[in-house]
Parts: structure tokens; sequence; C-alpha cells
């Protein structure tokens, strides 16, 4: 597949879309659009806060959203209760238009609880998995440790990261389903396939800059500096 048929876009919460959602501006979650420029076809990852926002975004460009990708349980990725709030997500998508909504297959059960979208309406992943929209290729990078079934989208030098891994810094472990353990292995043996060339695209605007290469990040990110998970547990195991 050439690369202009690639279709990508990083969309900020509170900024992109749900402009006026006062929660949406301060998680400063991101979603994205991946898609093939040739059919039209998008998936949308983490809808949350402004459905009909992110239908509207990919519709100024000619695109429809055909699926959804979800990289976690939590609400501010999928839609449900969070701090007393209910957020608007993958239910509400569904409710607009019938698409796959892509998890994986240890997180079904939690973004149920989570969303209230039952598992006929999630479609489970294994390990190593990979999902087409038109032409374009999406592999699925289980990385368990924020959450049982966290998962990264690798899509040719993009790496949509969740709340697996940021520019500075990493998810939390100490919330519901969390194992600091999992996650170092996450950090440094699952996510070893992708190149320092790919380009990091993180679940939250939490640095300066909203992307970075991979090879950059594993440079300056101080969760890289542990030399083993001995290491590891002793500056990151209490969440």
């Amino acid at each position: 597949m050439s690369d202009d048929r690639l279709y990508f876009r990083q969309l900020l919460a509170g900024r992109d879309f749900a402009q006026t959602d006062v929660i949406a501006g301060q998680m400063a979650n991101f979603s994205y659009l991946i898609g093939d420029r040739e059919t039209g076809e998008c998936l949308v990852v983490d809808p949350a806060y402004d459905v009909d926002g992110l239908i509207a975004s990919a519709a100024v460009d000619d695109m429809t959203i055909a699926g959804a990708l979800v990289t976690h349980y939590h609400a501010d990725h999928c839609g449900g209760s969070m701090m007393g709030f209910n957020l608007e997500g993958i239910e509400a998508l569904l409710n607009r238009v019938q698409v796959p909504i892509h998890v994986q297959e240890t997180e079904v059960e939690w973004i149920s609880k989570t969303t209230g979208v039952t598992a006929p309406d999630l479609v489970g992943h294994r390990t190593g998995a990979h999902v087409m929209i038109g032409d374009v290729r999406v592999d699925l990078i289980h990385t368990p440790g924020h959450t049982p079934g966290s998962q990264c989208f690798l899509v040719h030098d993009h790496l949509v990261s969740g709340d697996t891994l940021f520019l500075e810094g990493c998810g939390r472990t100490d919330l519901p389903g969390g194992n600091a353990e999992d996650l170092y292995y996450s950090l440094t043996q699952r996510l070893a396939k992708v190149p320092d060339s790919a380009v990091l695209y993180p679940g939250h605007r939490y640095s300066a800059m909203p992307s970075a290469p991979m090879g950059e990040t594993r440079a300056q990110n101080f969760v890289f500096r542990p030399q083993s998970v001995e290491q590891w547990m002793m500056m990151f195991g209490n969440g």
C-alpha cells in the first residue's frame, strides 16, 4: 500500500472536538482517525466525550467511520462513569452507526462494566492480531500493565499507545487491573518490535509536544532507565 493512501489524524479533546466539555479539556485526551483515503473509511481510536464531533471531524475529510479501536477500559477512552460524571463513548457511537468495536479479548469484561456495551457488540482480539481498514493494516499489540487488556496500535510508522506509554512517563498501575511488573515487560519486550523511527502518539497530551519518535522517547523517558524488572519494581512497584 502506498503511503499516500494512509489517513491519520490526531484529535485533542477540548480543542478539536468536545470544545465545550470542561472535563475533556482538563483530561487532554487524544482520539485518532486511521483509515484508507482511497476507500474513504476510517477507524476511530478511543471515541469519548463527543461522538458527533469525531464523526464530523472525519466527514470534513470525506471519511466515514467504519469501526472503533479501544486502547483500554477507562471511561475517558471509551465512555462510562468517571469521577461522578457520565462520559459519552462507544455506546453513543453504536447508537449512531453500527460498527465493530475492536478491543483486546481480556478487556471485554472490563469495557462492558464501564460502558454498558455488552460482549456481542465488542470484537475481542488475541495477542498478535491485526485489523484491516481498506488496504491499511493496523497491528494490535497487547500491552498489559495499565490495565489487563491495554493495547497499542501500530500502523506504518505510527504507534498509538493509549495510556501504556507517554512521551514523558507511562500509565499508572494503581487502578483496578493495573500491574507494574506487566507494564515493565510491555514497555521493554512487547513494544520492542516497534522501531526507533516510528512516531509515538499517546493517549493524553501530558507533554509540550503531541508526538515524538520512539528512539527519542526511549532515550529521554525515565521509564526506560531501569535495566531489570527488579530495578523497575523498586522505582514503580507502588504504582
